[in-house]
């Protein structure tokens, strides 16, 4: 069965998910701190992340930016069983938002002149991918996933195979190296030679993270903390060491289309699965801050961040190197990423001089419905209800009608990405 990717999962197509009402003493108003005076309609904008809320999700909170004004909102619950209510500023595990950190990372050595874009990755490690194809095989196509390499995840979770999710239980506190998450991938079918055509796997971004050690001599979590992290002046952002989320954040519930019900918290647990591929933490704010230094020139010069920006044909978008973009009309082109693990969602994309600006994370994933058969999801009010805060929070002029195309294009652009794997392998990107 082939379907297609999810991003987030909660900005495709999904039948909506019935979601138990929270405890009577929970606080379900929205959440809102907007600067004053300000351009951006807060109120609009917490009706948008409301409509969120109401059509199904546990837990949303986001902000937003133009220019010097910011608005920064929330709404649900961050625990469902206590009705602890989500706030802004909440700790969120990113997923494959981390992947623009490591291609920033490697884009830093390439300014160094340790790496070269267009060479073999057998220059750096030569054992790593044998014969033809590691020399084949350049930097450059790890980074925009044209390499052809699968994916690693269904050999890390192996119960997702046969549709279950017993793995993810059992593996919660399994500590597993980069090394033999490379080695899953490459075992994995081939989705295309190297360079034919984009194919995303995460065993790219973990290629590119022992790539990272080998030229730094560093571990590229500690090299990402100091010269990216700590570069772009963010205060919450973290890869941690410990299972365990630190400071404040909500607990993260996973569905997977029904297996587990009724969701199940997996807040707690260990992200070496996801390496330089997606193990970042961060909140909105920061995440809209990092975006803006990348895209303002500060964390590598105009040449690598031309190379950033310079994409290849992505299903319904565009990918550069760790980054995509996404036309909204009548607002233009606006850059960034998603991202997903189990039980959390994250989106932030930015204008090109980093002037507008989203970021939003979410705590319920997986609740669509596979439709008869098997090929795709039935439509969810969340996703609608998703697509079109995104959308207006970019582009709050844009017309009814203006509106409509984007979230059409949205929805399709970051759902149209096939892993060629069975649904259960789509949980990190």
């Amino acid at each position: 069965m082939r379907i297609p990717r999810l991003v987030g999962t909660a900005l495709s197509t999904a039948l909506l998910l019935t979601v138990a009402a929270p405890a009577a003493s929970a606080d379900t108003r929205p959440t809102t701190a907007p600067t004053a005076p300000t351009v951006l309609d807060g109120a609009a904008l917490g009706r948008s992340l409301a409509a969120v809320h109401g059509a199904g999700m546990y837990g949303i909170y986001s902000s937003v930016r133009d220019g010097s004004d910011r608005w920064t909102g929330a709404f649900g619950v961050a625990d469902k069983d206590t009705g602890r209510p989500v706030r802004p500023g909440m700790r969120q595990r990113v997923g494959s938002i981390s992947k623009t950190f490591t291609a920033v990372a490697v884009l830093q050595q390439v300014e160094r002149g340790r790496i070269s874009l267009d060479a073999p990755i057998s220059d750096y490690l030569p054992d790593l991918i044998p014969g033809e194809r590691g020399h084949e095989i350049t930097v450059r196509m790890l980074l925009n996933h044209t390499s052809g390499i699968g994916d690693y995840v269904l050999g890390a979770f192996p119960s997702l195979a046969q549709g279950s999710t017993a793995s993810l239980d059992e593996d919660r506190f399994r500590s597993i190296a980069p090394g033999e998450l490379a080695r899953l991938g490459l075992a994995a079918p081939a989705t295309g030679k190297p360079g034919e055509k984009w194919s995303y796997s995460n065993t790219n971004y973990v290629i590119a993270g022992l790539l990272l050690a080998k030229v730094t001599g560093q571990d590229p979590e500690a090299y990402i903390t100091r010269h990216v992290i700590a570069r772009a002046g963010l205060q919450h952002t973290s890869y941690p060491r410990s299972p365990y989320l630190q400071g404040p954040h909500a607990r993260m519930y996973e569905n997977f289309y029904g297996l587990i019900d009724p969701p199940r918290d997996y807040s707690v647990y260990d992200m070496s699965w996801a390496y330089t591929a997606g193990a970042v933490v961060s909140t909105t704010d920061d995440l809209n801050r990092f975006y803006r230094a990348l895209l303002g020139g500060k964390l590598v010069g105009p040449a690598a961040l031309k190379q950033m920006l310079t994409t290849v044909p992505a299903g319904g978008m565009v990918y550069g190197l760790g980054i995509y973009a996404l036309d909204v009309p009548g607002c233009g082109r606006f850059w960034g990423h998603d991202g997903a693990v189990f039980g959390a969602g994250t989106i932030a994309l930015s204008s090109p001089d980093g002037r507008r600006q989203v970021a939003a994370g979410w705590n319920l994933m997986k609740y669509e419905r596979l439709n008869s058969d098997g090929t795709g999801f039935e439509p969810s009010p969340i996703d609608e209800a998703l697509d079109h805060y995104v959308v207006t929070a970019l582009c709050p002029s844009s017309t009814p009608a203006s509106t409509r195309t984007a979230t059409t294009s949205l929805r399709r652009a970051l759902t149209g990405t096939d892993l060629s794997l069975t649904p259960w392998a789509a949980v990190l990107h």
